[in-house]
């Protein structure tokens, strides 16, 4: 079975060529949202394996994203960062929060999703 992926990001192009390569390296996109607002609920409702999480979005941080999953009881779900920028950007913030990691927009690959995973 394919592990099941959920993309948060407010740019559609980035939204488009995420679920491509996720898709081509065999993962399932069960959905894609523009806020983190939504985040919550399409969880509890899609029950993603992985949520691919934007840091910067329209609403509010994918940190904060990333502290509502940790606080609520759900089936496991594992939340990898992206954003355009680097990691020492944000260095601390990505290591003090719920995600099993961070990918550069600009680098993601089914591969390295799957090696963050593991």
């Amino acid at each position: 079975m394919s592990p099941t992926a959920l993309i948060v990001d407010d740019h559609p192009s980035f939204r488009a060529s995420a679920r491509a390569v996720l898709e081509a390296e065999g993962f399932e996109v069960v959905g894609e949202l523009e806020d983190g607002a939504s985040v919550r609920a399409a969880v509890l409702a899609l029950h993603p394996d992985i949520v691919l999480l934007d840091v910067q979005l329209p609403d509010m941080s994918g940190f904060d994203v990333c502290a509502q999953l940790e606080d609520f009881d759900h089936r496991a779900v594992q939340v990898i960062l992206v954003s355009s920028r680097d990691l020492s950007d944000y260095g601390e913030l990505v290591e003090a929060s719920c995600a099993c990691g961070f990918v550069p927009k600009g680098e993601l690959s089914g591969d390295l999703i799957t090696a963050l995973l593991a």
